[in-house]
């Protein structure tokens, strides 16, 4: 009787067995096809984003076989996903990604700054705020860009160094193109002394622009008096020139300042500078230019007549 209840007993788990797989097969067979679909989405796809990234970034296909590795295994996984919740298998899935969500999170702190200047770095490429060849100035490092990466710009810096400024610092702080326009305003400061003419100042230093060749247009030259200094008529002068490397500002500028003082001199005009005047004669002292003053040798002055 036991043995009966025992056959009886396999017999029924068996079919069971057979009734719960005949009714799973054809959640398998999804859970295949949709494998399957997404096994040659991923692959269309990674193709995809490293054609994409292999136009924006030529220089750099490093990493963009590493992006398509990346999308590929992200399809997968998604892919993954759904198969395990065809299958009911979910719970087993939701176990195992609430450990991962603690490696997450600490590798989301770990590359926050990596991700930032990747995807600045997409940014300047959508964007285009310069390109490669274009002088350029970020953080204060003035430079001519020889390469624009996902997480840095090269830049080649006037005193010859090379320079690699994080793309999340051109979004964080303003920077300035200087090649964008293809012209650059000089700018230059200085002054005459109180004894000059300023009307003459001022005609004389604007005929004398209207003579440079390295202004491109003489229509648009300015002149202004900005203040009286301690010792000053300070003025200002601007012009605009061709900018094509940022030596050709400062030979410019160094061809302006050599011209104008070359000028100033036939003309009589002084750039002046700062004059301390000495008054000897405040309440117990003396005026030089009265009497003449003798120093004893115990140190002590005597005024001689």
């Amino acid at each position: 009787m036991t043995e009966n209840n025992s056959l009886t007993l396999v017999t029924h788990t068996i079919s069971q067995w057979k009734d719960w797989l005949i009714g799973f097969i054809p959640n398998i067979v999804s859970a295949v096809i949709l494998l399957t679909l997404f096994y040659f989405l991923a692959k269309i796809l990674s193709k995809a984003a490293l054609r994409i990234y292999s136009r924006l970034f030529p220089k750099n296909l490093r990493v963009a076989k590493g992006i398509s590795i990346g999308v590929k295994i992200l399809i997968w996984f998604l892919g993954i996903i759904l198969a395990l919740e065809v299958l009911h298998l979910a719970s087993f899935l939701t176990h195992l990604l609430a450990g991962a969500g603690i490696v997450g999170i600490i590798a989301g702190f770990a590359f926050k700054d990596i991700a930032s200047n990747a995807f600045s770095g997409l940014l300047i490429k959508s964007e285009q705020p310069f390109e490669v060849g274009d002088w350029v100035n970020i953080n204060n490092s003035i430079g001519k860009v020889v390469n624009i990466g996902l997480v840095t710009v090269e830049l080649i810096t006037i005193e010859g160094e090379t320079a690699l400024i994080p793309n999340q610092m051109i979004y964080s702080d303003e920077f300035f193109n200087y090649s964008k326009l293809k012209k650059r305003r000089v700018i230059l400061s200085t002054g005459v002394s109180y004894g000059d003419d300023l009307d003459k100042v001022r005609q004389v230093t604007l005929d004398l622009m209207q003579e440079w060749d390295f202004v491109i247009d003489k229509n648009d030259i300015n002149f202004y008096f900005t203040d009286i200094g301690s010792s000053t008529f300070d003025f200002i002068i601007r012009f605009w020139v061709d900018f094509v490397t940022y030596e050709d500002y400062l030979e410019s500028k160094s061809q302006a300042i050599m011209a104008l003082k070359k000028r100033f001199e036939q003309e009589n005009i002084s750039i002046a500078y700062n004059v301390t005047t000495l008054d000897f004669g405040v309440k117990g002292g003396v005026n030089l230019f009265d009497k003449a003053i003798q120093i004893n040798d115990n140190g002590s002055t005597t005024k001689t007549q």
